[in-house]
């Protein structure tokens, strides 16, 4: 049995949040154990000091010594765990300070998060899971060509997704809207492998990932099990032929988002969820129905229109849809409207989590709200880079999760 990964966690709040027990319930499901480095009191203000911030929270300064600890290898971790209250201005500084402090000076995963009333050991899994993921699995996520032939699935909030590749190529895909959870990935692998002139039996390696991972995972037997945040960090770069040196990758989902810093293919620091549903996906669905037009065709409308002629608030799903039907009773073009809604929910992505990693050229844009070209120009316009939009950047869970299950052929 392999060790526990030993998470080094500093935080400020996890007491008065009365989430330190579901920090410790996250941890525990995916085999790692969370510890808190000792420091000398002496040794607390001059690691404050040295680093340059001037806090006032006793937390937030042991937090500093602690993150400069575990930087110059005075104290041994597999990785770490930043936390502290969403509230505290002055926290989410130190938070994100110390993220980059410790990504840009060691080898060591870190994850963070802002604690909120509501956190339960289910919203820190991901986390968890991926920043285990790196440490144990750095070697598996270094590859970068597929061998053999293999599977991928992606059992998403509102698709699922499924991919054959054999010897480094896309043979096979499928798409399905995600209803009962096992029907409709066995609905996407029959299509795929359809497509793919293969069966079952051909398949030697399978990978799943998504929020169904868990239950497809065993249904099918898989060899590779993962969040969706290491496999898609993965896939993104691979498809976009950029597998060494430094990415953004950015995924708006359908309930969630994720803004992932990738180096050499590998997650470096990364953000995920959103406030709301009206700064996702769903929203961009709900303004397509209330158009009139296909979700596919809302691109395209977009991009015929001006979305500054419509003020727009997605910040909440509530107000977003408010929005939509104030400004198409006071006469905006369905043009400018859709324009709006997804400049909408880009900036609320763009506020809410990109300002939290380190945004490196090439950006790359996944997932299926990739395909709607008027959220890939307003993105772009906000960050005033180009957007790169890979092929099969629908299915960049699936095809992550084919790419490393090869690792898992036997003589590989």
């Amino acid at each position: 049995m392999s060790r526990k990964v030993r998470v080094a966690q500093l935080s400020c709040g996890p007491e008065y949040s009365g989430v330190q027990k579901e920090i410790y319930d996250a941890a525990e499901s995916v085999d790692a154990e969370i510890f808190f480095p000792d420091i000398a009191l002496a040794d607390v203000e001059r690691a404050v000091d040295a680093f340059g911030l001037d806090v006032r929270s006793a937390d937030l300064k042991l937090m500093i010594a602690r993150g400069k600890a575990l930087v110059e290898g005075k104290v041994d971790a597999d990785g770490v765990f930043i936390g502290t209250c969403f509230r505290c201005a002055e926290a989410a500084i130190v938070r994100n300070e110390l993220r980059r402090y410790i990504h840009e000076n060691s080898r060591l995963p870190v994850v963070s998060y802002s604690f909120t009333e509501r956190t339960t050991s289910g919203t820190l899994l991901t986390r968890m899971e991926a920043l285990t993921t790196i440490a144990r699995r750095r070697a598996l996520l270094a590859r970068e060509e597929q061998t053999g032939i293999t599977m991928g699935v992606d059992s998403g909030s509102s698709t699922t997704k499924a991919v054959v590749m054999k010897d480094n190529e896309i043979v096979g895909t499928g798409w399905h809207p995600t209803t009962e959870v096992i029907k409709s990935a066995e609905s996407a692998v029959a299509d795929a492998l359809e497509m793919a002139g293969l069966t079952r039996e051909d398949i030697r390696a399978i990978g799943t990932t998504g929020y169904g991972r868990f239950l497809i995972g065993k249904h099918f037997g898989a060899d590779l099990i993962q969040e969706e945040l290491t496999v898609n960090s993965k896939g993104a770069v691979y498809l976009a032929g950029h597998q060494q040196g430094s990415a953004t990758v950015i995924d708006i989902g359908g309930m969630d988002n994720k803004a992932i810093s990738v180096i050499d293919g590998i997650p470096g620091t990364f953000t995920m969820g959103g406030i709301c549903a009206g700064a996702s996906g769903r929203f961009l669905e709900m303004t397509a129905k209330r158009l009139g037009v296909d979700i596919t065709e809302l691109g395209p409308l977009a991009m015929k229109g001006m979305g500054k002629n419509v003020p727009m608030n997605s910040y909440c799903i509530v107000f977003g849809t408010q929005s939509l039907v104030n400004a198409l009773a006071a006469g905006s073009s369905r043009e400018d409207v859709a324009a709006a809604a997804c400049h909408s929910v880009a900036e609320q992505v763009f506020e809410q989590q990109l300002q939290e990693i380190d945004i490196k050229e090439p950006v790359i844009m996944v997932g299926g709200t990739s395909l709607i070209e008027g959220l890939v120009y307003a993105m772009g316009q906000l960050l005033q880079t180009e957007i790169v939009v890979p092929p099969h950047s629908q299915y960049i869970g699936a095809v992550g999760s084919a790419l490393l299950a090869s690792g898992f052929i036997e003589g590989e």
